[in-house]
């Protein structure tokens, strides 16, 4: 029951957090595949391929789904074919993965030898486990436009800010160490909720949909730049 409790919690936390929009797709187990539908990730959560991590483009890299796993892939990823119980043993378009899990066959081209970075962390695992997960806008420096994206601390990484294109994107797009930060309100205009970042000459700018919002980022970010990891670390720089 506290398994289930804590599920709940953090699916419902990760829910509200993108106001109300479905992110945490589950995914079939191992032995479902093939087996079962999925359920399709949604395109519009998505700005890369979730097996190479190519961004997508209308016209070279467009989305594809897998058939077995629901993961929206493209066209080079999505290029094989498996027969999937769940219709009738017809063939479907499956991803690289799925296809030599469901046949036994082996593919020559092999991808796991590339390095993996401190950027290749998928947006929704990282999000069900974090400190706070939001949309944002990162300005650019005439405050004027900019970058709006996903924008996540990790509990396992609470001093840096991931930043990615969309809440399903399984890389992430750039990082902001925390660590030394100052995190500077600024006056509300306009209705816009504005914050920055500081350090040495280097200045982010956010902009939050709502003051409420802007404020648990403020939190956030402060005692992640202070190097607080834990609340009773925080406790203990108050005493």
């Amino acid at each position: 029951q506290d398994a289930i409790d804590r599920k709940e919690k953090r699916s419902e936390t990760f829910k509200t957090a993108v106001h109300g929009l479905e992110t945490d797709t589950p995914a079939l187990k191992t032995e479902e595949l093939g087996r079962r539908a999925p359920q399709w990730v949604r395109d519009n959560l998505v700005t890369m391929c979730m097996r190479c991590r190519e961004p997508f483009n209308a016209i070279t890299r467009r989305r594809h789904h897998c058939r077995a796993c629901g993961y929206v892939v493209c066209a080079r990823c999505s290029d094989y074919r498996a027969e999937l119980q769940y219709d009738g043993n017809r063939l479907n378009r499956v991803c690289q993965e799925c296809y030599i899990f469901l046949t036994g066959h082996t593919v020559l081209e092999d991808r796991e030898g590339k390095h993996k970075g401190i950027l290749e962390k998928g947006a929704a695992e990282v999000s069900s486990r974090s400190l706070l997960c939001s949309s944002l806008q990162l300005l650019d420096k005439n405050g004027k436009g900019g970058t709006r994206g996903w924008f996540v601390i990790p509990q396992d990484d609470p001093l840096v800010l991931y930043i990615y294109a969309a809440p399903q994107d399984v890389r992430a797009h750039t990082s902001i160490p925390l660590l030394g930060y100052r995190v500077k309100d600024l006056p509300q205009s306009d209705s816009r909720h504005l914050f920055q970042l500081a350090q040495s000459g280097q200045v982010y700018t956010f902009l939050a949909d709502t003051e409420e919002l802007k404020r648990r980022w403020m939190r956030a970010m402060a005692r992640s730049a202070a190097g607080i990891t834990h609340p009773e670390d925080e406790e203990e720089n108050a005493d």
